[in-house]
């Protein structure tokens, strides 16, 4: 088996950002995916003690289809985040209290009625806290789909189904369909590194979403659940030794 293309998504929801390489620590997630989020003023977040809530607190694909159609890049050299849509381009520090308003500003306006509002007027907040991810696991963990599991669906529903629906940092090539699930609690191996399996990705309406047009047209919870019997498709697997990793490193299955 080999990873057959590796990726981080910097912003909760929004796009992906294929990697040529990327250096991974025990217990913690890809640098820098999911480091920073719309929260949507409604959230109920801990801003002193920032820890893990549901995403729908966030502006995020499975509630705003339309965020699909913001295409960001975050520049590890400059620390600007770049954010181009139909209402033009903006290129702002997500570290800084400035750069925070402006993409609040940008994303709130795009948002328009999905943004939202607490009890006594708390609108969106673009935020950014060293060392959290706000990543859908209650801890840092690496995302895996095997290709040919993917493959199986699109089988089954006699359609193609883009890998960028469901967002998973490590695609692998070279396994059987379905064989994820058989890593449970087991360890793999890529390169120097090493992670343990967690759990199954259960699949939600985030993956309905076409990452082109923006548009809820397909359902592939519904159809993993009548071709499969389940909705699950990848899996989460912690860090546990650290290195580096690249697309074409070889994966193995070792306990």
């Amino acid at each position: 088996m080999r990873v057959e293309s590796l990726y981080r998504y910097p912003v909760k929801g929004l796009t992906p950002e294929p990697l040529t390489q990327t250096n991974l620590t025990p217990g913690k997630c890809i640098p820098w995916d999911r480091a920073f989020a719309l929260k949507q003023g409604d959230a109920e977040l801990d801003e002193q003690n920032p820890l893990w809530i549901p995403k729908m607190n966030f502006m995020c694909l499975a509630k705003n289809a339309k965020a699909a159609a913001l295409k960001t890049h975050f520049d590890d050299t400059t620390g600007l985040l770049n954010v181009n849509s139909p209402q033009g381009p903006l290129a702002a520090s997500p570290f800084t209290a400035e750069g925070q308003a402006a993409l609040t500003r940008y994303f709130t306006a795009f948002l328009g009625p999905e943004a939202r509002f607490g009890a006594q007027g708390e609108a969106p907040q673009f935020r950014f806290f060293p060392g959290h991810s706000f990543c859908d696991h209650r801890t840092q963990v690496i995302s895996l789909i095997g290709l040919s599991s993917l493959a199986a669906l699109e089988q089954a529903v006699g359609a193609p189904r883009d890998k960028r629906r469901f967002r998973a940092n490590i695609y692998i090539e070279g396994s059987e369909p379905w064989a994820e699930f058989s890593w449970l609690g087991r360890k793999l191996v890529i390169g120097e590194v090493e992670m343990v399996v967690q759990e199954r990705i259960d699949r939600c309406a985030a993956t309905m979403v076409n990452p082109d047009t923006a548009e809820r047209d397909a359902n592939p919870p519904k159809e993993l659940r009548e071709h499969f019997g389940h909705i699950d498709l990848g899996v989460f697997a912690e860090v546990t030794k650290g290195g580096n990793i690249r697309p074409g490193d070889v994966m193995r299955v070792v306990s």
